[in-house]
């Protein structure tokens, strides 16, 4: 038989003061913030080998995201630390490389505004939020944070000096229609957060609509 290693041996899951500071999850999110300036450096060097190194570093930044997550809630490791580093962690790196493609003219600078924008509203509207419930992240955040990752790699990848100009033209194409859809989605999920405040707003303290208090 064996033990969740979720959960503490009675079942019940360790409390975030109980947990390790320095465990492996939070390493992960640690490199992931080192690696934003890294990244940066190597993006503004401006040549297309440092470029591509840049696309390596954002990836590798990235895919940690996913790693340390699913590690702290499957090794029970999540701390109060974690719980702040790790959005503080991802919005870094998007901000970063949405703001660097914009100013070297990779990227419009209103796809670059609407995404900041969602991106810190929704957080600043989840921490207020939190006091009546936690506004878990749904299917389409996922879905948004995946299209976003993608065609910020498609953008950082010099493709003009890679492939041949026919195959680099196609790939471009198509990510400038993976921008407009990332904005779409972005837009939607953000839209559907604020309708999700709106309604447990209303429903009052003990999360019934239209519940009040000592209801």
């Amino acid at each position: 038989m064996t033990t969740d290693p979720a959960t503490t041996p009675s079942g019940v899951s360790p409390s975030p003061a109980d947990v390790p500071l320095w465990n492996i999850a939070n390493v992960l999110t640690m490199v992931r913030i080192v690696l934003v300036p890294v990244f940066a450096y190597l993006l503004l060097q401006g040549t297309p080998g440092t470029r591509m190194w840049s696309a390596v570093v954002f990836a590798l930044a990235a895919a940690t995201d996913k790693l340390d997550g699913s590690l702290a809630r499957s090794r029970g490791l999540v701390t109060d630390f974690g719980k702040l580093a790790d959005p503080i962690a991802d919005k870094a790196l998007v901000i970063t490389a949405l703001v660097l493609l914009s100013a070297d003219g990779s990227l419009p600078w209103w796809v670059t505004v609407v995404i900041i924008v969602r991106e810190l509203g929704i957080t600043v509207l989840r921490f207020f939020m939190k006091r009546r419930a936690v506004m878990a992240a749904s299917k389409g955040g996922k879905l948004k944070t995946t299209l976003q990752v993608a065609f910020i790699l498609l953008l950082l990848v010099p493709w003009g000096s890679a492939l041949p100009t026919g195959v680099g033209d196609v790939i471009n194409v198509i990510t400038e229609v993976l921008v407009l859809v990332t904005v779409a989605v972005t837009v939607i999920t953000g839209l559907d957060y604020v309708v999700q405040a709106i309604r447990i707003a209303r429903a009052g303290p003990s999360g019934r609509p239209g519940a009040g208090p000592g209801r």
